[in-house]
């Protein structure tokens, strides 16, 4: 079974999930408190601590990006101080590694489901966030530069240089009126160590040593979408204007 086939299977699942679920909570949303929101995770800062062949981990060079992270959160809240969230994601993460005159940018394009709590005044849109989630690499691309050299790049699909899945965990905050501030964490190892590739006849293993875990801080938006709330809103600002 390939990884390509079990990627399909999680995403077509997750979706039809997602869809589901959203649809069924949409005829009692007034009563449970259900709903999606926005789950954009915008603009992220990561590095990572870093070692290789069992030396003293390092943090790496600080990493920005801003493209392209996306998402969708379906929430519940059990009451105005209670509530948990899950969802669907794309998210731009990686690292750099500086060694000398060489700079090597490796980054993987995920789609994840995470899965938090909130806890706080919901109602008002300020409140904490914890929980944790799991990434599944889709795509990853290293670029290396060296000094008085061209740069070399590479780009594949479902790459074994990384592990099939990535678990994290993450603590942040959310405040009125939509602004979502978190830290994740990657326990697990971001390379493969046992991938090998072979060049020239020679078969060697390109990350055996490496041990990377990534910190991210991201900046994003989690905007509650409320159909028929807005609706019957807009219906109220209109008579409030006919009046």
């Amino acid at each position: 079974m390939t990884r390509q086939f079990i990627f399909s299977k999680i995403l077509l699942g997750a979706a039809l999930l997602s869809f589901c679920t959203a649809n069924g909570f949409a005829q009692t949303t007034a009563q449970h408190k259900a709903y999606l929101s926005s789950g954009i995770d915008g603009y992220l800062l990561s590095t990572a601590l870093m070692s290789k062949g069992g030396g003293d981990a390092k943090l790496t060079t600080p990493r920005f990006t801003a493209f392209l992270n996306l998402g969708v959160n379906l929430n519940y809240d059990f009451n105005n101080h209670f509530g948990a969230y899950t969802g669907l994601n794309i998210k731009n993460i990686g690292f750099i590694e500086k060694s000398g005159d060489v700079t090597i940018k490796r980054r993987d394009y995920t789609i994840g489901l995470p899965l938090g709590l909130k806890i706080g005044d919901l109602a008002y849109g300020s409140y904490v966030l914890v929980g944790g989630g799991i990434d599944f690499p889709f795509n990853y691309r290293e670029k290396t530069f060296t000094k008085r050299s061209d740069k070399t790049k590479f780009n594949e699909w479902f790459s074994n240089r990384v592990p099939a899945a990535m678990g994290y965990v993450f603590l942040g905050a959310h405040l009125n009126p939509g602004i979502a501030l978190k830290l994740q964490y990657y326990p697990g190892n971001f390379l493969n160590p046992d991938f090998t590739e072979t060049t020239n006849g020679i078969t060697y293993k390109p990350y055996a040593g490496y041990k990377v875990n990534l910190l991210v801080l991201s900046l994003g938006l989690d905007i509650p979408y409320h159909p028929k709330e807005d609706i019957k809103n807009f219906k109220k600002a209109m008579k409030a204007q006919e009046m």
